[in-house]
């Protein structure tokens, strides 16, 4: 019998999957005999009608997040299931509860409303509604206070603060790699932790082998909902269940990263995130009001983290549009490392513009190798290298969608006719136009330094990082394989 080869590549992979026949959660039927049998029809609504005994609508089965998160089915695909906590209309609907206990001057259940816009959605809308940037997230600051916000705030510092991390903790892999002692090292390469996505299938899929290569390190997402439901609280002395902290994010796997029990914190009785709303969301809400963007008022991003006002409204880490994770730790640990100044960016492109990657030469060796590998073909293709221990790498930025999140599956679709890559273009365009940040400014070293007690303490540690869990896979009926 032959055997597979060792180059085999995954090549033909859907990089959006949707539900399988695994994603189900059961339910008790009562069965009932019958001699002529009931039929079952769908009606156009998505419901079921039984016909036996005259028409009859059948309950639709409701899958929570958890119910999601705790399957061992498919990856992720908000729009197949039935979300209940994380919706617009659970957004619009706690909006106006609050708006109206407002009006009611009623001193109990009125919750602080703290909206956080992360700069891909911004660019999206922008491209949407022919906005600049800039202009795209003041008139979505002016929208989301016209629906009773509090506050409009954005991702930089808990960007800044991801990166930051992110790079320590790589440094310190690096090193421990290097030391000769093999005993309790982390193996290497290190992969990016900032897709929900990819980590969600890491776990499901690959289990106990992949995790240990994944950073620890909080998603900008997370890291922002220890500002708000800590930093922020206690600024404003309010306690963190009394806000309802509501993030825009490019893709609907967000929502399940917000809705893990390890961004639940027992001791403020809340989670870091209460609702995810997306890009795609905004636009039907906006449809649905017969309101474009550009007709809200514009309203400046509130800036809390110190007295003044920022420079701009939304920020671009490096050129990567997914957050810059490859570019600023290349950088940082090519300095930390080696003592080298790099400047200017090169990556080779390998089988696809998805996977590339980028090397340091240092006294005519090769010291440092970095990918980056976005969209399941190519992770798949990663995972593989993995096993077969030829992965050459030292570092891999991975995100689950192609081009990364300016493409995210909740991003606003392109019109008919127009290809899916001439819009990633056109948004990368525009993200390239956006002011550069830089992680180490005052504000966010105050905050690192103050808040978190600075780099490698056990409060950064609690605070930045997190911990990943396998999940078996479940023996039924459904994923048997014939």
């Amino acid at each position: 019998m032959s055997r597979f080869s060792g180059a085999l590549q995954l090549t033909d992979l859907d990089d959006f999957i949707t539900p399988s026949q695994e994603c189900v959660k059961p339910v008790p039927i009562e069965k009932t005999k019958s001699k002529t049998g009931a039929k079952i029809t769908i009606q156009g609504d998505g419901y079921y009608e039984e016909t036996e005994t005259g028409k009859q609508k059948l309950q639709k089965v409701e899958i929570t997040l958890q119910d999601c998160l705790a399957c061992s089915g498919c990856i992720t695909s908000a729009e197949g299931v039935l979300i209940t906590q994380q919706s617009q209309e659970e957004l619009l609907r706690v909006l106006q509860e609050n708006k109206a206990l407002k009006t009611q001057n009623a001193s109990e259940g009125v919750r602080t409303i703290v909206v956080t816009i992360s700069p891909q959605p911004v660019i999206s809308l922008a491209q949407r509604y022919n906005l600049k940037p800039e202009e795209a997230a003041k008139h979505l600051s002016g929208y989301f206070r016209s629906l009773g916000a509090d506050y409009v705030l954005n991702t930089k510092i808990a960007d800044d603060l991801a990166l930051l991390e992110c790079r320590n903790e790589f440094v310190e892999r690096f090193r421990d790699s290097k030391s000769g002692d093999a005993a309790g090292v982390t193996p290497m390469p290190m992969l990016s932790s900032s897709c929900p996505g990819w980590v969600c299938y890491a776990e499901k899929t690959h289990g106990n082998f992949i995790l240990p290569y994944i950073a620890t390190t909080r998603s900008p997402q997370q890291i922002m909902g220890v500002l708000v439901k800590q930093w922020l609280a206690r600024k404003l002395d309010c306690a963190a269940e009394r806000i309802y902290h509501v993030t825009v994010m490019p893709c609907y796997d967000k929502k399940l990263e917000a809705s893990r029990e390890d961004f639940y914190s027992d001791a403020n009785n809340s989670r870091d995130v209460d609702c995810v709303i997306t890009s795609i969301e905004i636009e039907q809400m906006l449809i649905s009001a017969d309101t474009p963007l550009h007709t809200y008022t514009p309203s400046e991003i509130d800036w809390p983290w110190h007295s003044g006002t920022p420079e701009a409204s939304v920020w671009a880490h490096e050129f990567s549009t997914s957050g810059g994770y490859s570019d600023h730790v290349f950088k940082y640990a090519a300095k930390e490392l080696f003592d080298e100044n790099v400047e200017v960016l090169e990556y080779k492109n390998l089988r696809n513009p998805d996977f590339r990657e980028i090397t340091l030469q240092h006294d005519g060796q090769v010291v440092l190798k970095f990918a980056i590998a976005n969209g399941f073909r190519n992770i798949q293709n990663l995972v593989q290298k993995l096993k077969r221990g030829k992965a050459p790498y030292d570092f891999v930025e991975v995100m689950a969608c192609p081009s990364g999140c300016i493409n995210g599956g909740a991003q606003v679709r392109p019109p008919t006719g127009v290809p899916i890559h001439e819009l990633n273009q056109q948004l990368e365009e525009l993200y390239k136009q956006l002011p550069k940040s830089k992680p180490e400014n005052e504000d966010t070293r105050q905050i690192y330094n103050k808040f978190f007690d600075g780099a490698h303490t056990d409060k950064a540690k609690m605070l930045l990082h997190t911990s990943y869990h396998a999940v078996e896979k479940m023996n039924t009926a459904l994923n048997i394989k014939w």
